[in-house]
């Protein structure tokens, strides 16, 4: 049983990655189906999902579609009560939707004024008196669920949920612009450039190399936030390896890593792999068996 889900560019849609992560964190089987912002190609891919009209868009096995992410995470969550989406803790669940709701309808100055750029980090991106007010009950109800239920890990109900997913674009933003929060904030920033599904998004997003020029800034650049990345470059085969480790095809682009030459089946798989070798589980494998 697999959905279809429509998304945008990684590097800028940030509702797409809410929407990606629903599929990806709590290991619901999905096809991606991706078109480039502001282009023709939106309404082409919208096309066979209608009647939505933004990305993320989602088709059922059956057919069924569903626009929408509050939309598209509540069939979720009834079709598969048992991927956790949500909290198991009654007043927990009531918190997270609560939360939900108010990140898919409020925070307007931060979102405006700080859209997603998960390809710059900037030093000092002077954020107004309203964008700082974002801030402020961002934290303020970040802390609120951290003190009532987040004991169990690093996320906000503990364990990772919808709301961590809801508001991970909120962390990029705070690492692009580089926003002041508090410690226990900036440490909940962390969790999220960190995790492993998060990195292989923002690596495929650089693997694609789209530039949206609206949304750049003119401040002074830093480097990006996240865990430092091992140092990988596109290279001349042959290869340590035959058969790329993600579709088991014959390869025919290569990276250099740690002085031994890998092959994946297109420049894709190499590109993405090359910008975090260390968010791909399969890679990572083929490299310690060789």
């Amino acid at each position: 049983m697999t959905y279809e889900l429509a998304i945008g560019d990684r590097s800028y849609s940030s509702w797409s990655l809410r929407g990606w992560l629903f599929f990806e964190k709590f290991a619901i089987p999905v096809k991606v189906r991706i078109c480039v912002l502001y282009t023709d190609e939106v309404q082409r891919l919208l096309a066979d999902f209608a009647p939505a009209r933004l990305v993320p868009a989602v088709r059922t096995p059956e057919g069924e579609v569903i626009g929408e992410s509050i939309a598209i995470l509540e069939t979720l969550a009834e079709r598969h009560p048992d991927a956790g989406l949500w909290p198991e803790d009654p007043a927990a669940r009531i918190m997270a939707r609560y939360m939900v709701a108010e990140m898919h309808a409020g925070f307007t100055a931060l979102r405006g004024d700080c859209a997603m750029n998960l390809l710059k980090s900037y030093a000092d991106s002077a954020p107004r008196a309203e964008v700082l007010a974002d801030l402020a009950r961002i934290e303020a109800i970040w802390a609120r669920a951290r003190s009532r239920f987040g004991a169990g890990g690093p996320w906000l109900f503990g364990r990772y949920t919808a709301a961590d997913a809801f508001f991970a674009p909120v962390a990029t933003r705070i690492a692009t612009y580089n926003l002041p929060v508090s410690a226990p904030a900036q440490a909940y920033v962390d969790a999220h450039l960190s995790d492993p599904s998060f990195r292989r998004w923002r690596a495929m997003g650089k693997a694609e190399n789209l530039v949206q020029p609206s949304y750049y800034k003119p401040y002074a650049e830093r480097p990006w936030p996240g865990p430092v990345v091992l140092p990988a470059v596109a290279c001349d085969g042959p290869s340590v390896n035959a058969a790329c480790p993600y579709s088991g095809k014959p390869v025919t682009h290569f990276l250099h890593l740690d002085g031994r030459v890998w092959g994946f089946c297109n420049a894709f798989c190499r590109d993405k792999t090359m910008h975090d070798p260390e968010a791909w589980p399969a890679f990572m494998e083929m490299t310690r068996a060789a």
